[in-house]
């Protein structure tokens, strides 16, 4: 197998749901650290313009969104499983993390912090989709704690018979995303942007997800990685050519996520089916791509 590079930076949530999937499955991986912000000259050529982070990179072959990551990481080294029981209800607790407690957490910790996140920052996060200064986060703040509370009146309950993870006593992707939002805040606001928050149940619970650890990053320079990407062959495609909405293999595309960070990408569409979906791109910097997104989270249209 071609070796895994994670390109991601240290204070990235998402990113760490990724580092602890390797933790878990104790792999040894290749670290490129990208900027926070743009631009991100060494990562665009790889994702067509996707700017998204973590991004996963196994020689031409591109993985957009921790969803897709993660999936593509379980299917690499199957055990031990992301996935106890199956895929359906962990992804679909990841999906609320994701979609509820993340923001309500991400609120808490922008009003903690305050004047601490650069000017310059949070004008590129409202850009983006995530609103982290005081004149957008004051008048929601009622909402964050009153949200989040609730969020994690679930996931206290979710633990409360005294099994070790969400889905009992193996870890999965559900218990990654939901720690992030704790890691977030413990992380970057300590204490007293935690405390806010009802999380105190939850640290033995939180302990056991951090001790899964990192694996073993080994760092790699952005530079070496479009080496790789340029020298290598993208991987057939196995999908086939089954778009739920119609759109044929071959189709010039537009992708984009969702909700925040909806910069287009261009490609041609080279597969797809009801979870995933992979378009080429070319750049000569990076050379043939293939980048994958999951179907969940995005948008494809003909271009």
């Amino acid at each position: 197998m071609t070796e895994i590079i994670l390109h991601h930076y240290a204070i990235s949530v998402f990113s760490e749901r990724v580092r602890l999937a390797f933790g878990l499955k104790g792999l040894s991986w290749r670290s490129v650290s990208i900027p926070t912000m743009l631009p991100k000259p060494d990562l665009l050529p790889l994702t067509a313009g996707y700017r998204r982070t973590p991004v996963m990179q196994i020689g031409a072959d591109v993985y957009c969104d921790t969803l897709l990551i993660l999936r593509k990481i379980e299917a690499l080294q199957p055990e031990p499983t992301l996935y106890p029981g199956g895929q359906g209800l962990a992804t679909a607790l990841s999906w609320w993390a994701d979609k509820s407690l993340f923001w309500s957490a991400l609120g808490v910790l922008a009003d903690t912090l305050g004047p601490k996140i650069s000017a310059e920052f949070v004008a590129e996060r409202k850009a983006f989709g995530f609103s982290l200064g005081a004149e957008d986060v004051k008048p929601l703040l009622h909402r964050h704690l009153q949200q989040g509370a609730a969020q994690l009146a679930w996931l206290t309950d979710m633990l409360s018979d005294g099994q070790p993870f969400i889905l009992g006593d193996r870890v999965s992707v559900a218990d990654l995303a939901a720690y992030s939002t704790f890691w977030l805040l413990h992380t970057q606001g300590g204490d007293v942007a935690l405390g806010r928050l009802p999380y105190e149940g939850l640290r033995a619970w939180a302990a056991r997800v951090a001790a899964l650890g990192h694996g073993t990053p080994i760092d790699m320079s952005a530079t070496e990685a479009l080496a790789i990407a340029r020298s290598a062959h993208p991987e057939p495609q196995l999908l086939g050519d089954k778009d739920p909405s119609g759109l044929k293999a071959g189709t010039a595309v537009l992708v984009r996520a969702d909700d925040t960070g909806r910069d287009a990408v261009r490609g041609r569409l080279l597969a797809a089916d009801g979870e995933e979906i992979v378009i080429r791109s070319e750049h000569p910097d990076a050379g043939d791509i293939n980048i994958h997104f999951p179907r969940a989270g995005f948008d494809v249209t003909a271009d």
